[in-house]
């Protein structure tokens, strides 16, 4: 049988506020036409249906489309997790009339494996399928002890243990896989995944994992990798890129053919639906700018955008800049002179009068605006009340070095 490998699509995720629904569907057009052309008998869905517990109408609709399409009325079966941005109860409310069409839901951590016939090779599946296991889920297992290590311990022991239970079924006669929505010891990050670890406290062992599958699929993270060097202990990624610290990554599904008792040789298949996500940075200032919107480069691009200045960056060249593309989504003004100066140590930050360090604030926050006097005076008033309190609440109280502090100055 061949199987598909993906994870991570987070149905109802923006970018700052900008829609991706229409990326989203055009992987889903993407995806529909690769498991046609790669004859996929099986598509495996590791978790993060969804952005958010409660999901836009649009994108659960976008995911029974998806998966309904990718069954093809039965032609192949879709097996899908929750992840830990997914209701489990959401995910799998619908389990009974979408296995009538060969897409099996599983929302909650159960006991039992999933069975799946193929019936184009006449081949049988077992997955060892393990939705995120919350804290919630685990916490009768876990002490009251804080020791980070001795909490992971305990955390990955139970993860394996569940693995084991399930991997139990598997028989030297069928396709033995395992899927699960966690974080694995020595996965890299980026920032557009919710931790699902604290510190390293709910991490899982790559060896509560190791329970005789011969391919592990793996959702969470958003960079395609392998586990621990494991060419069959996989995450797929995400199908795009959903912050900046996925800039420049390459998006994949996995496919693989598999045969009971017979090692697979997994393969990443690129994807090219999702705007790529790119950084610019301008020291020619605005007309560099500029000559790279004339010339269309990265014209499909999300943009993060810095860009030398040497004078106050207005809201008509904010506009101007969007105008001409709708993908800038951050533009940040630098000044190299302040920059400069502040790096060589001419003026620390607590020699600067309070007035001017809010202007500055104001400016960086606005994107190079000025704030009338009015503002500025008004500042000036609430930090001399704090002042005013802080001095009332320390009089008489002892300095660190033995003098008194009156009315705020040192006797």
């Amino acid at each position: 049988m061949r199987i598909l490998h993906t994870a991570d699509w987070h149905f109802g995720r923006s970018l700052e506020g900008r829609s991706r629904l229409e990326e989203q569907a055009a992987f889903v057009d993407e995806l529909a036409v690769l498991v046609k052309d790669e004859e996929i008998d099986l598509v495996l869905l590791a978790g993060d249906v969804y952005d958010s517990v409660n999901p836009p109408a649009a994108a659960e609709q976008l995911f029974y489309e998806a998966v309904a399409r990718l069954a093809d009325g039965g032609k192949r079966t879709i097996a899908v997790i929750a992840g830990n941005h997914d209701h489990p109860e959401r995910v799998s409310a619908s389990a009974p009339l979408a296995a009538r069409s060969g897409i099996r839901l599983v929302g909650m951590p159960t006991d039992q494996p999933l069975v799946i016939d193929v019936a184009r090779t006449g081949e049988q599946a077992v997955i060892a399928a393990l939705p995120y296991p919350s804290e919630s889920r685990l916490r009768e297992l876990l002490s009251e002890a804080t020791d980070e290590e001795l909490l992971r311990t305990a955390y990955s022991e139970r993860v394996g243990k569940l693995m084991t239970q399930l991997g139990g079924a598997f028989r030297h006669d069928t396709v033995n896989l395992a899927m699960s929505h966690i974080y694995v010891l020595g996965g890299l990050e980026t920032d557009s995944e919710r931790p699902i670890q604290i510190g390293g406290a709910y991490t899982v062992d790559p060896s509560a994992l190791r329970i005789g599958a011969q391919y592990v699929a793996l959702g969470h993270l958003h960079r395609p990798q392998r586990v621990a060097g494991d060419e069959t202990m996989r995450y797929s990624g995400s199908p795009l890129a959903y912050s900046f610290s996925e800039a420049g990554q390459a998006k994949s599904v996995t496919v693989f053919d598999a045969a009971p008792g017979i090692a697979v040789e997994p393969r990443e298949i690129l994807l090219s639906s999702g705007r790529p996500l790119v950084r610019w940075t301008a020291k020619g200032g605005l007309a560099e700018v500029y000559g790279w919107l004339e010339e269309g480069r990265d014209a499909r691009a999300w943009i993060d955008l810095d860009v030398w200045m040497t004078e106050a960056m207005t809201l008509q060249h904010i506009q101007q800049l969007r105008k001409q593309h709708e993908g800038l989504v951050h533009i940040r003004p630098v000044y190299p002179e302040s920059s400069e100066a502040l790096s060589a140590g001419e003026r620390s930050r607590e020699q600067l009068p309070a007035e001017e360090l809010f202007r500055r604030f104001f400016a960086k926050q606005t994107g190079g605006g000025e704030p009338d006097e009015r503002t500025v005076q008004l500042f000036l008033e609430l930090i001399a009340e704090e002042d005013d309190d802080a001095s009332a609440g320390s009089e008489g109280m002892p300095e660190a070095d033995g003098s008194m502090a009156v009315g705020g100055d040192r006797a």
